[in-house]
């Protein structure tokens, strides 16, 4: 079965060998996550977005437990909200979604789940790569793209967008690398319309959260 973009996000946000989120993916990596969610459901055809809100088309479930969660807290809303609100809003609840997503991942075969100790003292669960199969294939499908000058289809210019606006190019690619295709991953991740209204949220709230960040 093919892996859903959370799925995807997520595996690009996993270190291989020790099974444990990079750092550099967070927190810009959980609103990917929450991007990632409203993506599928865009792609599903259940909302849409404007460049002033985010709204339900069809409030159908799609059988996806994630994406219908999500699809449900939109339609319930009593107010209209925009792309940036509800990816704060599903963010707000990356651990139960990461979690969720790594029980499916473990389910396919694709990780194993470790429990163990952080330094000896504090309790940690680990998600180590038994088949790399899935997350070679997801990379070899954004690096066909951006090395080449065909029209990608929707889904992969969505992943692509949320890829850039979360900062995970820097984990699959080396500076020099990055740079050569940064114009290519701009203009692919600007085709969709709902790509742009997701990325631009993403960005934003990351640039607010760095603002605030202690320096280090």
């Amino acid at each position: 079965m093919p892996l859903t973009m959370p799925e995807e996000i997520l595996l690009l946000m996993l270190d291989d060998e020790t099974g444990r989120l990079q750092e550099r993916a967070a927190p810009s990596g959980d609103f990917a996550i929450a991007g990632a969610v409203l993506a599928e459901l865009a792609l599903a055809g259940r909302i849409d977005t404007d460049p002033a809100r985010l709204y339900v088309v069809n409030p159908a479930p799609t059988g996806d437990a994630l994406q219908d969660r999500a699809l449900a807290q939109i339609a319930a809303a009593t107010e209209t909200q925009d792309s940036r609100h509800w990816i704060e809003t599903l963010a707000a609840d990356a651990d139960d979604y990461r979690e969720a997503l790594f029980a499916r991942l473990v389910s396919k075969g694709i990780l194993k789940r470790v429990e163990g100790r952080f330094l000896w003292v504090f309790p940690e669960r680990r998600y180590p790569v038994i088949s790399d199969k899935e997350e070679r294939e997801v990379k070899a499908r954004i690096m066909g793209v951006l090395f080449n000058d065909e029209i990608p289809d929707p889904r992969d210019s969505m992943l692509i967008g949320l890829c850039r606006a979360g900062g995970l190019f820097s984990l699959l690619l080396s500076s020099a690398e990055l740079d050569r295709v940064q114009p290519r991953i701009d203009a692919v991740a600007d085709l969709e319309e709902l790509n742009r209204s997701l990325a631009d949220a993403i960005r934003e709230i990351y640039a607010q959260i760095a603002r605030y960040a202690p320096m280090v």
